[in-house]
Order: C-alpha cells, then sequence, then structure tokens
C-alpha cells in the first residue's frame, strides 16, 4: 500500500483532522500486511542531568529495564551487509508507521499526504540507503504489530514512537535513541478530579493500546480503574471523545498531539516514566542497524540547524516546547 508525503497541517485543518482520523482509526485497525522480501562510550546522559529530576521519573520497578543499557546500541557505520543489500536490491525501504498519531505519523486532512516527525526520519533512512528520499513503501501498522511485522520481513523498519526496554530487545533490535518521551494521562478538559496515574482513575475505564508500555503500566498497577485495551492508542482517542473511556495512559509526545486536535481534552499530572523512542529493526540485521545509527549522527549534527531539530520545529515544537536538542547517542560493542 502506498501512503503519500505532504506538506504541514494548517491551523486552520485541525477540526478537520479529528474527523479524519476517526475515520482513519476503522481503516488502520482493518489493515492486513502483505508479506515482503524482507571507540569510547558516548557521555553518560544521567551524569549532565539534575539528580532530583532522574528520581522523578524513574520508572516503576514493574517497568525498569533488567539490562544494562537498554538504549546502547551498535556503533555506526556506512557499509553494505545482507540486510542493506537487500534493501538496495529492492530499490525500496520498506517501513512500518502509524498513519493516526497527529505530529508522528498522520495523514494530512487537507491532501491526504502523510507526514510528520516520524516519517521525516524514514525519509532520511532512505535517502541514505537508496540516495532518494522518496524510495519508501510505507505499511501502517498497528501498535500490537510492530514486532510481528519486523520477525516476519514484512517490513524492514519501524518507525512508529517504539519505546526502547529490555524485553523487545530480546525479540527486535533497535537503533539509538532519537526522541525521549514518558507516559502521562489524557483527560478530559472537564475532568478536573483526573489527577495523573493515581488513585483518581478508581473506578474510571482508562485506555491503551495493546503492546505498549502504558498497557503494561496499567496492567501492573490499575489504581482500581477498568482496562480497555484497543489495536492502536489514537483508538483511545476516539473513544474519549464518545465518552466510552474516561481516560488514556499514553506518550505524552503522543498525547500532546492529540490535545491538539482535540481541545476538549488536556494532560494531566506529570510523566510517571522515562523512556526513549528507537528505529526497530530485526535482530539479525546488524548492518543495517549500524546504517541507520549513521544517518542518526548525521541527523543529530549541526546544532539548531541539524535536520532533526527542523523537523522538531516543524512538527513537535507547538506542542512539546522546550526540547533544545535530541537524546545523546550511547554505544556499545558487540
Amino acid at each position: 500500500m502506498w501512503i503519500g508525503d505532504g506538506a504541514r497541517v494548517p491551523r486552520g485543518a485541525l477540526a478537520a483532522a479529528v474527523a479524519v482520523a476517526v475515520c482513519a482509526v476503522v481503516a488502520a485497525a482493518a489493515v492486513t500486511l502483505p508479506h515482503a522480501p524482507g571507540g569510547a562510550a558516548a557521555p553518560d546522559r544521567a551524569a549532565r542531568e539534575p539528580a532530583a529530576r532522574q528520581a522523578a521519573l524513574a520508572p516503576p520497578e514493574y517497568l525498569a529495564d533488567t539490562c544494562p543499557d537498554p538504549e546502547a546500541s551498535l556503533r555506526p557505520n556506512g557499509l553494505d551487509g545482507d540486510a542493506v543489500a537487500r534493501i538496495k536490491k529492492a530499490g525500496k525501504l520498506v517501513a512500518g508507521v502509524d498513519q493516526n498519531s497527529f505530529r508522528w505519523g498522520y495523514r494530512n486532512p487537507v491532501d491526504g499526504r502523510l507526514e510528520g516527525f516520524d516519517i521525516a526520519l524514514v525519509r532520511a533512512i532512505a535517502k541514505d540507503i537508496l540516495g532518494n528520499e522518496n524510495a519508501v513503501i510505507f505499511r501502517a501498522v498497528p501498535t500490537s504489530q510492530r514486532i510481528p511485522a519486523l520477525q516476519e520481513g514484512r517490513v524492514d523498519i519501524v518507525v512508529r514512537t517504539m519505546t526502547i526496554n529490555c524485553k523487545r530487545l530480546e525479540e527486535v533490535a533497535f537503533s539509538t535513541a532519537y526522541f525521549e518521551a514518558g507516559q502521562q494521562v489524557l483527560a478530559p478538559v472537564a475532568a478536573t478530579e483526573i489527577t495523573g496515574f493515581d488513585d483518581s482513575l478508581k473506578g474510571r475505564r482508562v485506555c491503551t493500546a495493546a503492546g505498549s508500555t502504558g498497557e503494561a503500566a496499567l496492567r501492573h498497577e490499575p489504581h482500581g480503574s477498568t482496562p480497555v485495551t484497543v489495536p492502536n492508542q489514537l483508538d483511545c482517542l476516539v473513544r474519549l471523545q464518545l465518552g466510552q473511556v474516561d481516560a488514556v495512559v499514553t506518550d505524552n509526545a503522543l498525547a500532546a498531539g492529540q490535545a491538539a486536535q482535540d481541545p476538549s481534552v488536556r494532560l494531566v499530572g506529570k510523566p510517571f516514566t522515562r523512556e526513549f523512542y528507537g528505529v526497530a529493526m530485526h535482530k539479525d540485521a546488524s548492518d543495517l542497524v549500524r546504517r541507520v545509527n549513521q544517518v542518526l549522527e548525521n541527523y543529530r549534527a549541526g546544532g539548531d540547524g541539524s535536520e532533526w531539530m527542523k523537523a522538531y520545529a516543524q512538527y513537535l515544537r507547538d506542542d512539546l516546547p522546550g526540547v533544545t536538542a535530541p537524546p545523546a547517542p550511547k554505544y556499545r560493542d558487540g
């Protein structure tokens, strides 16, 4: 399935975006993905940040990683291996993405084309490997299908606000981190009694996407709520709009875009985890991991003039202000 590219959504089109998103959710839930052929360590990020902030964002014990440095990825290089060679032979990069997350991967309500922060990164990877940022087949992948799509060879990469963690590293490989986020509660503006991920959720229906960090959090610590699980995180926004759930637990980076779509909802409380998005790839595609890490090195380079900062300014800064730089990469040997 081809999904076209497009330009940034005008502010005046936001109301239309909600209606488009509702329709797109139904379509996305039904998508069937066709089979496709498939030095010294960087400075420790924690050492540069106040201890109080680290403690405030420390994950609950059940979400804490059990492996050392899950964000540490293979050192970058620009060499071709088997995985990169297959992509070059096919002439297209097959990318698993979202088409329903405003600001990240979504259809422009004016022209129906695909755009967003994640989409811009996919194009940068395609340009590096194939010399053409448009040499991409975008495939809509539900949250719960991100790992199976890679394992079964339906996609080459997944760039879909996917958190790096130890459990997922048992099944797929990740690039270095390209964005920092945290789990938070999204609730109606009128629901002032909901104060965050706490006992104010008791007796309420709380929505999360299957296979997400939010689902893990709610399963282990429901705070007396009734969890509701859906295929995609935007399905939760639609259910919230329809009054079928009372709150949503999701990444604050995604929820900020949802709040921008619908001013009747807002983020409440504080993030209760600290997590980092990475590009996911097949566990055996080490050459592709190194190549993507090289792309990310170039994408981050240049300070305020970097391609990363340009994409942040275009898609995210209005709803997630205050970010001054991308996450620093962490590397491992072997």
